[in-house]
């Protein structure tokens, strides 16, 4: 069963009454973006928008200072709506987070007077750090998912998906300490550190060789001496992995880090491995959920979707492993470009994306109405 025509009419309507407002929003972020746990304007707006229409609001949230919680309606079956609106440094929105921010809120605004009526409980979930630092995978942790029976987001791209798939992904932070000496008068007395990250780096290579074909290993250095007449004593990297699931992760992990360590021991220096944030999980796409998504997208007349393999990575993923969701993409290049591009920024502001705006929105108004009337039946 799904929810009635008429409802589906109301909730559009609720959504492009608004349309100004939500347009205007998704701008105001675009016009000032702000990169991990630094989101603090765009959580202000959101919540000041949500508080404006009659949630409750909790901001910060879960532990974090540009995290926010906001409710209504007080039904058995909840559904959590997942707001992302970080930048990228030195790109801004390149990944169109501003658009996924305003559909979440356009979505929570149309469910919001008949909530109660569907016997619905509507979380919006506004979720820092998303391009580094997986927000949500510590929102998860402080309990932000807990009760949740569907979680759901879209996300901007160059061409449609809605069985979204992501790799897992892991970083790694490397720091060698060596021993400083003059290379002329006594270098036999130091330990290269930049010697230790040269000689990861060849492993690395050479390890890439046996990797199976979608695991990946890719990094950078950002230390590795001062001045040509000083052996370095510290060198710098950090590196990503990834793999097509979270399983496959912890073992691609191990095998690198033994390369770094590798380094350390042919050159006489420490290495310290650290993780700067939590693993980001592979998505899980809900086969129930997806397919009430997709069913309400042809309503919409977006595109028909593609199907592809994993792409990119994301912290919704470790939802998923936790909560019934989806994370459908919605064309807003045509192919032009794509995110992390600087020509996706353009994008993110277009008609085109705008239209995936409220598209988005009321596709997942109307999917969240249907999973609360199949979950009564």
């Amino acid at each position: 069963m799904t929810a009635a025509d008429g409802l589906k009419s109301a909730l559009r309507a609720r959504v492009l009454d608004h349309r100004d407002d939500l347009l205007s929003l998704s701008r105001r972020i675009h016009a000032h973006p702000e990169t991990a746990f630094e989101e603090h304007r765009a959580a202000a707006w959101c919540a000041e928008f949500l508080r404006g229409h009659g949630f409750d609001v909790t901001a910060p949230a879960y532990g974090l200072d540009t995290a926010f919680a906001a409710t209504v309606g007080s039904g058995p079956v909840t559904v959590a709506l997942a707001c992302e609106y970080d930048a990228l440094p030195g790109l801004g929105h390149a990944c169109g987070h501003n658009l996924i921010a305003a559909a979440g809120l356009g979505a929570a605004l149309a469910l919001a007077p008949y909530a109660d009526e569907l016997g619905l409980t509507v979380r919006v979930l506004g979720t820092p750090a998303e391009e580094r630092g997986a927000g949500k995978a510590l929102m998860l942790e402080a309990g932000a998912f807990e009760g949740v029976d569907a979680a759901m987001m879209v996300h901007p791209c160059p061409f449609e998906v809605a069985e979204f798939r992501s790799f897992a992904l892991g970083t790694l932070s490397v720091a060698y300490t060596g021993k400083a000496a003059h290379p002329s008068l006594n270098p036999h007395e130091g330990r290269n550190a930049a010697d230790a990250l040269t000689v990861a780096q060849v492993a690395l290579g050479l390890l890439r060789q046996q990797l199976p074909p979608h695991w990946k290993v890719h990094g950078v250095t950002t230390g590795a001496g001062t001045a040509p007449n000083l052996i370095p004593d510290r060198a710098t990297a950090e590196y990503e992995i990834r793999a097509s699931a979270a399983e496959d992760l912890r073992e691609l992990r191990e095998r690198v880090e033994a390369c770094f360590r590798a380094g350390a021991l042919a050159t006489g220096c420490e290495v310290e491995l650290t993780r700067p944030e939590p693993d980001y999980l592979d998505f899980r796409t809900d086969a129930g959920l997806i397919s009430l998504w997709q069913a309400n997208a042809r309503a919409l007349g977006r595109p028909e979707p593609q199907r592809r393999d994993a792409f990119a990575c994301t912290d919704m993923g470790n939802v998923s492993h936790a909560v019934p969701s989806i994370h459908p993409v919605l064309d807003i290049s045509g192919g032009a470009c794509g995110p992390h591009e600087p020509e996706f920024v353009q994008a993110a502001v277009s008609p085109m994306g705008e239209r995936a705006l409220l598209d988005g929105a009321v596709g997942m108004a109307w999917t969240a109405a249907d999973f609360a009337v199949a979950k009564r039946a």
